[in-house]
């Protein structure tokens, strides 16, 4: 997705209303619309789209996806400063996350630590859940999700895990 955010939205939004699809994939790609519409902006239509998702994915009664799609949302909220809803959807994501791979709990660490961080009030405690997060996905090897925290730590003029040990 990657530097082609409006034409990866528009080829998922064809996935997701592609028929030969399940109704799983559907919303899958339907989720990624939302995804890309977030990255480049533009969170309020994020969020109405990523909640249809979250909706198909209630009504498939698939949880895990249901729980991305709330940590998802609360990005949006939180890109768009509704940190109060930001915080409201991803403590909806922890508490319904039935995943537990160091992949997913990296993401929801990260996710969490990003919302805890855009709040001055919560800022050591965002800074020590991203600690967390940096630290399992250095044991599994996630070079992915770590460079992702280390950009969100620069985003907000913190030291990143390696200047700090």
């Amino acid at each position: 997705m990657t530097g082609q955010l409006e034409t990866s939205a528009r080829r998922y939004e064809k996935l997701a209303k592609d028929e030969r699809l399940s109704g799983r994939d559907r919303a899958r790609a339907l989720l990624w619309v939302g995804t890309a519409l977030s990255k480049n902006g533009n969170n309020a239509a994020a969020i109405e789209v990523m909640t249809t998702a979250a909706r198909e994915f209630e009504d498939l009664a698939e949880p895990e996806d249901w729980c991305v799609a709330h940590q998802k949302i609360a990005l949006a909220h939180r890109g768009i400063g509704d940190l109060v809803q930001a915080a409201r959807h991803i403590e909806i994501a922890r508490s319904a996350a039935t995943a537990d791979s160091p992949l997913h709990r990296v993401r929801l660490d990260t996710a969490h630590g990003h919302i805890l961080l855009s709040d001055e009030a919560t800022r050591d405690y965002g800074q020590s859940v991203l600690d967390g997060a940096a630290q399992v996905a250095g044991r599994y090897g996630l070079g992915h999700q770590l460079r992702s925290i280390e950009g969100i730590r620069r985003s907000y003029g913190e030291p990143s895990s390696a200047s700090t040990k």
